[in-house]
């Protein structure tokens, strides 16, 4: 007989009480060192007290409004998103999925309104991952996310990743623009190359096209910047983020320039929840804290220290892991044995990961972590990198 909870994910049995920074409790009240970050979404890790209270104080006044009123938390963190970015305006969502949806509408109508209502393609590339809707399984272009779900969305064609000359080669009279993970999480933890990002801005640029970022999974501090986007110095025309950007309470954005932002009329979208008070009251203590002085110089300086423990792994168990990829605090760990069976056995010596695609173990840890949760981590990497090859050595026995 099915669960009342509908059985579509492969849950590890095992439920968390409560966390406290980068640590997570079981009702048994064993500990857990969390470098999934509910996959790269508890930005602040867990029980931040600064978070905790402003969440706690919306809630007590208000939690939902609608967007039929003024919501004063959504006007001043989009006012804070347009001070900090690229970009000239916001609309606030609940999920990166949402987000990419509403990313894809601006450019066809910001191209529909210029006189180019034929311009509604988007150039995507192998390994992406963009959401869970019908089209955003279709911008993200995996069979494996495809199957079962009829003749996928029309208006998405894919290219390799970091191939200039494949975008080029794509780009029609009916191309609306470029929307690419400056990193791909999902996909394997692959950055995409930063002169490869300086190239498209200029191809769309010559073509006439938009560049859009799906930064959910790489926005909000996760790189050591703001967005990932900015190590390549490029001005996109339209971003997408959700995640990070809440510290775990359901939130997202789409931040556009003017030209694509003001295509989204009244009546063109919209939200029931996105944007409201509590959502944006989380998002500006998360700004509070990614903003501060020396908080990003902070992630940089630690994302090196573990990206430099990660390779002396790869060089001292080089049976079960051969590279290290990524940006920031957004890291791989390209495994030889299955990722789920690493995954599974980091679990059991209390550290949570992530799997990703192209047999990756995803590390994605609360930005908030110093050496000392590195070192942790470390050593129990160590430890399951001896077991895993203990274990191949008595299988071929």
């Amino acid at each position: 007989m099915i669960s009342a909870l509908m059985p579509n994910y492969n849950r590890a049995d095992i439920s968390f009480d409560h966390g406290h920074g980068a640590y997570l409790f079981d009702e048994a009240g064993r500990r857990y060192l969390d470098f999934g970050a509910g996959i790269a979404t508890s930005s602040l890790g867990h029980g931040h007290p600064h978070l905790v209270k402003a969440i706690a104080e919306q809630a007590a006044k208000v939690i939902h409004v609608s967007n039929l009123y003024r919501v004063p938390q959504a006007e001043r963190l989009a006012a804070r998103f347009v001070e900090a970015s690229f970009a000239d305006s916001v609309f606030f969502c609940n999920s990166g999925a949402e987000a990419n949806e509403g990313l894809v509408k601006a450019m066809r109508k910001t191209h529909a309104d210029a006189g180019h209502p034929e311009r509604t393609r988007v150039i995507c590339f192998e390994g992406a991952f963009h959401g869970r809707t019908l089209a955003m399984i279709s911008a993200t272009g995996n069979p494996k996310y495809l199957a079962g779900f009829g003749r996928p969305v029309e208006g998405f064609d894919h290219v390799a990743f970091n191939d200039i000359e494949a975008v080029r080669a794509a780009i029609g009279p009916e191309t609306a623009g470029v929307l690419i993970e400056p990193v791909q999480g999902e996909g394997g933890v692959r950055p995409a190359d930063l002169q490869f990002l300086r190239d498209l801005r200029a191809l769309c640029d010559e073509t006439g096209i938009l560049l859009g970022f799906d930064e959910v999974q790489s926005g909000m501090g996760r790189s050591g910047k703001l967005f990932a986007h900015e190590w390549a110095v490029v001005t996109p025309d339209i971003i997408s983020l959700a995640k990070g950007i809440g510290g775990g309470f359901p939130m997202a954005a789409v931040l556009a320039k003017e030209k694509v932002a003001k295509a989204l009329v009244p009546g063109s979208h919209g939200t029931t929840f996105g944007g409201g008070p509590l959502a944006c009251a989380a998002g500006n203590a998360v700004l509070d804290v990614i903003l501060a002085d020396g908080f990003l110089d902070q992630v940089q300086e630690t994302s090196a220290y573990l990206r430099a423990g990660l390779e002396a792994l790869v060089v001292a168990h080089s049976d079960v892991f051969t590279g290290v990829r990524g940006a920031g605090l957004l890291l791989g760990l390209k495994c030889t044995p299955p990722n789920g069976d690493v995954q599974n056995a980091a679990l059991a010596h209390g550290l949570l990961t992530v799997a990703a695609g192209d047999n990756v173990l995803r590390l994605a840890p609360p930005l908030i972590i110093g050496k000392a949760e590195c070192d942790e981590a470390l050593a129990l990497l160590g430890e399951v990198a001896v077991q895993m090859a203990a274990k191949t050595e008595a299988a071929a026995k």
